[in-house]
């Protein structure tokens, strides 16, 4: 039997285990289960690996995709220039052991953005700057797309929200939500823009996907702007895991 799971703390729900569940009953694989482990400390990672010999990936929430960095023995190009990992696979030889973690966020994301994206699609405005943003920063630099990080309190290479305009949303046609904003149960929150400034050149991207239409993206709408949920690339992150683990 492989084993696979999730680690993070606290684990009160899981679309990982959900999914993976689902799939392997949907496809017949019998070999494999899919569990939780909310671990307290990161420092449990490695009892969690060396106690569970049938533990071949592991996926990784908030709070360790950093912290989980110094127990890698390699890490792939996404997760090294992001620095943040959300997929590990052990590699099991004999005695020896190989971790090696991934970025699958980042593949996700990209796969999702990029069909959406026309000529006019130049420049982006990415809302928030915590761990979510790191993975969407990467992608934008990897499709060229010159981006500017907002906040809502002033920190090094980010703007203010009062500091959009319409002028830069005439330029910045790109608008990504990384933040928490407008998920369940806050739903009557989102991330303070003129939306009145908003046109059908605009594409709205919220990584959130509970509820699957936010108030932000409902607003974007609204003014004709196109929109989409975290919840194919969700998906896809998770299928690009399931590749690796059996690659």
């Amino acid at each position: 039997m492989r084993k696979f799971g999730l680690i993070g703390y606290p684990l009160s729900h899981s679309f990982s285990k959900k999914f993976f569940t689902e799939k392997f009953k949907e496809e017949g694989i019998t070999d494999c289960v899919y569990e939780l482990y909310p671990i307290a400390q990161i420092g449990l990672f490695v009892k969690l690996w060396s106690d569970n010999p049938e533990l071949r990936g592991i996926n990784v929430t908030i709070p360790y995709k950093v912290e989980v960095l110094p127990f890698l023995d390699e890490m792939d190009e996404a997760a090294t220039e992001i620095g943040a990992v959300n997929c590990i696979s052990i590699g099991r030889k004999n005695a020896e052991q190989s971790i090696k973690g991934y970025n699958t966020d980042a593949y996700g994301f990209e796969e999702s953005l990029k069909p959406l994206l026309a000529p006019h699609h130049r420049k982006a405005l990415i809302f928030g700057n915590g761990g979510a943003a790191k993975a969407v920063k990467y992608v934008l630099d990897k499709l060229k797309i010159p981006f500017l990080v907002v906040t809502r309190t002033a920190a090094e290479n980010c703007i203010l929200y009062d500091a959009i305009d319409e002028a830069m949303l005439r330029e910045f046609t790109i608008l990504i939500n990384t933040t928490p904003l407008g998920m369940s149960p806050n739903t009557d929150t989102c991330p303070e823009l003129p939306y009145q400034y908003l046109t059908d050149k605009h594409l709205a991207y919220d990584l959130v996907y509970n509820p699957e239409e936010t108030l932000f993206l409902q607003r974007v709408k609204a003014n004709g702007g196109e929109t989409k949920n975290g919840l194919e690339m969700l998906h896809l992150q998770a299928l690009r895991s399931w590749e690796i683990w059996n690659s």
